[in-house]
């Protein structure tokens, strides 16, 4: 009988101990993070579909100092304090549009490809999210060659990440960039970039054309000359009826301090007084004609108008829609 007892005792505690062990895992393991929205943002173009993907971010610490070449910290910090942002830390995003017209699926600029910064690099995950293979990107669209615009062309190992794709580039961009002896007239970090753009478009090569300012690259998107953030920057104005969307790549980074303050110049601009002249004539030409914009390093998901304010100009965020 005792033995019996034992028998039933030991068993008890064998078909417990699964559940035991379940419970002492989930008092031990640590609780699952709040997740975010998926980041991406669609919207129409006429008939076209444009979406914009979030590929995630990299942090400036102390956004006053050594970012902005013609501006001193004080009033660096003022700008910041006026748009209610930080003045110790400022997140640079990246932002890629997308569109879908009947010539497929036109991608402009790659991302990070999660090899610049650990905060960056959540373009795929986002894609997945939309619903966009990238297997479907017929056109790669390239504004410049800037590292955080192209390395998400190729893994970390140089394997094309988008392989039925052909890739269109700036004539003047890929002249300057292509040229060696050019590297003397960047800034000492940037000339890392020279490296960068032979290994980044090296898996494309024979799918590579070049463009000239005003040139259509497919029905319905033009290239506008915006040059001075690189010699050959360039913006895409995008038209289907009465509708249009104007792709501003880098002509603006942070609105709250580019747009309100468009005589600024960046560390990152290789010419700044020609960058200035081209966000000035940019900017006043969306804002005269009421169109719609998109830009890579916005607030997310980065599209809206801009409006005319005393010297400079003011973002306005589109009315966010669940309809398409």
């Amino acid at each position: 009988m005792t033995e019996r007892r034992h028998l039933l005792v030991a068993s008890a505690a064998l078909l417990a101990a699964p559940a035991l062990i379940g419970r002492a895992r989930a008092q031990t393991a640590a609780p699952a993070g709040p997740a975010q929205a998926p980041g991406f943002y669609r919207f129409r173009v006429g008939s076209f579909i444009a979406t914009t993907v979030w590929d995630g971010f990299a942090p400036r610490q102390n956004p006053g100092t050594g970012w902005i070449t013609n501006a001193d910290q004080a009033a660096v910090e003022g700008a910041l304090r006026d748009a209610m942002l930080s003045t110790t830390r400022l997140d640079n995003p990246f932002i890629v549009t997308f569109l879908e017209t009947p010539a497929g699926l036109t991608m402009f600029d790659s991302g990070t490809g999660g090899q610049l910064a650990p905060t960056a690099g959540r373009m795929r995950e986002n894609l997945t999210a939309a619903g966009i293979d990238p297997a479907r990107v017929t056109r790669i669209v390239v504004s410049h060659f800037h590292g955080d615009h192209i390395t998400g062309l190729t893994t970390a190992e140089n394997v094309a990440l988008f392989p039925n794709a052909q890739v269109f580039v700036p004539e003047v961009e890929w002249a300057f960039w292509a040229d060696a002896s050019n590297e003397s007239r960047v800034p000492q970090a940037q000339r890392s970039t020279f490296a960068n753009v032979t290994r980044r478009f090296g898996p494309y090569q024979g799918k590579i054309e070049r463009f000239a300012a005003g040139a259509e690259i497919l029905p319905g998107v033009r290239a506008v000359a915006a040059y001075g953030h690189t010699p050959g920057h360039t913006i895409f104005h995008v038209a289907d009826g009465t509708e249009q969307l104007f792709v501003t790549a880098d002509t603006s980074s942070r609105p709250e301090l580019f747009l309100r303050n468009p005589g600024w110049s960046s560390i990152f601009d290789i010419d700044g007084p020609t960058a200035t002249a081209s966000r000035v004539a940019i900017f006043t030409r969306i804002a005269a004609e009421r169109a719609r914009m998109t830009a890579y390093h916005f607030p997310f998901p980065a599209n809206g108008f801009i409006q005319r304010m005393g010297d400079g100009f003011r973002f306005v965020p589109a009315d966010w829609s669940n309809a398409i």
